[in-house]
């Protein structure tokens, strides 16, 4: 499908049209909201302690198909190095407010990243921000971004395949921890004359357990708070990643600019 903003001869005047046909969607088809009980805030105490010892045995206990164990053995010596490195660190990102940084020292050397004609980028949302009348469906890798669908014109994710470039750039709606694993390890193969970049959101949860697994493969770039029925929890988490998330999620009108922000920067590459 060819995007909505190919259909315009500036990013300005697209992202104009999209946004004023979301509007009257939201007037003719609103999309339902449920609210929370009660509102999570950070990772709960208990879940925080030992939480990289907690990571590495459920990334472990649940390789079912054994995926993370093949692409593991493939550069076993390089990958055990890096993420015995990581795992000494006190912190395996920095953090700039609801952003949090790989394997990079400032947004500004993102930019320089996705300004780069040698890497290419990986742009992956929690399938939990999908709206819950999304036309896919909420628990899967599938989004469809149909600008004529009024729930698609009012998706955040929509909007955002709608605009990114054809080349270098790999959109991904992200299910479970194997899946963007896997997901990664395959960029990484198929790419190997590129360095991988990545935008990701997610809780603040899982941004704060996967770091050390990235920073194994060596791949830079942001991880985006999401805010709502976020996990705080590690039950929390595993009941998310077999698909137990029945409210939505969403992330904050200044980190969506600053995702168009960035996807404009890589479209504009020539």
């Amino acid at each position: 499908m060819k995007t909505f903003w190919g259909d315009y001869n500036s990013w300005e005047e697209a992202e104009k049209a999209w946004d004023a046909g979301a509007e009257k969607a939201a007037i003719s088809s609103p999309l339902s909201t449920i609210k929370p009980a009660t509102s999570r805030v950070g990772i709960a105490s208990a879940t925080a302690k030992n939480l990289k010892s907690k990571t590495l045995w459920y990334m472990l206990s649940h390789d079912a198909d054994g995926i993370l164990r093949k692409n593991l053995l493939k550069h076993p010596l390089r990958h055990s190095w890096q993420f015995i490195k990581s795992l000494f660190r006190k912190k395996a990102f920095e953090r700039k407010d609801n952003f949090f940084l790989y394997n990079i020292k400032d947004l500004e050397e993102f930019e320089k990243l996705l300004d780069a004609d040698d890497t290419i980028l990986l742009l992956g949302f929690s399938y939990c921000q999908k709206p819950l009348e999304c036309p896919a469906g909420r628990f899967n890798d599938k989004c469809f971004h149909d600008p004529e669908n009024p729930k698609c014109r009012q998706c955040f994710i929509g909007k955002a395949y709608n605009a990114l470039p054809e080349d270098n750039v790999t959109p991904l709606v992200i299910t479970t921890a194997h899946y963007i694993g896997n997901k990664v390890f395959e960029l990484i193969e198929n790419n190997p004359d590129k360095k991988v970049v990545f935008i990701m959101t997610s809780c603040e949860l899982a941004l704060t357990m996967f770091g050390d697994w990235g920073n194994m493969v060596g791949i830079k770039g942001v991880g985006i708070k999401i805010f709502g029925n976020i996990c705080n929890t590690f039950k929390a988490f595993e009941l998310a990643e077999n698909g137990v998330k029945p409210m939505p999620t969403t992330i904050n009108a200044s980190a969506e600019k600053q995702i168009m922000s960035w996807i404009q920067l890589r479209a504009s590459r020539p």
